[in-house]
């Protein structure tokens, strides 16, 4: 089946299942990807068809109805941003259950201008997937949101100090992920980064020791400290 812009969610979906292996859905159970509602399709292969099917905000919607891994990370992928609210994306946290769909939606989250909005609210909810969101969408903006001002990123530090205690794995994995993207972002960020890291590094809490130490190890690296030196070139 040939897809193109004017293809149907349900075109999309017959398609991805033509595509699906068993195979490939064990692999991606083994790097903690939920696979239940999985076909099995390698995002190197989804790729591709979200640029083929180019982007549909009505479909898009039809895509996550599915309840498919596949076809909800291409919805994330061709949804319009300038079309997402607040509210639709709420109501996709409210079903996240993998890492790899939060770290997805973190670009869409950004592109749709909600990273402020997002960003403090789902920090403070205690639902583990959604708490990562705020961290997977801070580390995703440290690296695209190319003129967010720093001030905005030292303020997202102070979430990252302020939850470095949940030790639930995705949770904590993304709260690292957030330091360290917001320490290599500048050399402006870096020093108010590696100020937390370190903080975090001499807690007495296990889970904040282990974001502290993990982040201070990547922000001193001679090559991190290098490569930040010569963005100021």
């Amino acid at each position: 089946m040939a897809l193109s812009p004017a293809s149907t969610a349900d075109e999309v979906v017959a398609h991805l299942r033509t595509l699906s292996s068993e195979e490939n859905r064990a692999g991606m159970a083994r790097f903690g990807i939920a696979t239940d509602r999985a076909l099995g399709i390698p995002n190197a292969v989804l790729n591709p068809i979200a640029r083929q099917v180019k982007r549909d905000h009505i479909r898009a919607a039809a895509l996550w109805a599915t309840d498919i891994r596949e076809a909800r990370l291409l919805a994330i992928l061709t949804d319009e941003p300038s079309q997402v609210k607040r509210t639709q994306i709420d109501a996709m946290a409210a079903e996240f259950d993998s890492w790899e769909i939060v770290d997805h939606a973190a670009h869409l989250v950004c592109g749709a201008r909600l990273a402020h909005e997002i960003i403090p609210a789902y920090a403070a909810d205690e639902r583990e997937f959604v708490r990562r969101t705020a961290f997977s969408t801070i580390a995703t903006a440290a690296m695209h949101l190319k003129k967010e001002p720093d001030d905005t990123f030292v303020t997202w530090l102070g979430l990252v100090e302020a939850h470095a205690g949940d030790s639930r794995n995705f949770v904590k994995k993304a709260a690292n992920w957030a330091l360290r993207q917001v320490g290599k972002r500048s050399l402006t960020l870096h020093a108010p980064a590696l100020a937390v890291a370190e903080k975090l590094a001499a807690s007495s809490d296990k889970t904040a020791q282990w974001i502290g130490k993990d982040a201070v190890r990547e922000l001193t690296d001679p090559k991190t400290l290098e490569r930040l030196k010569a963005k100021t070139r």
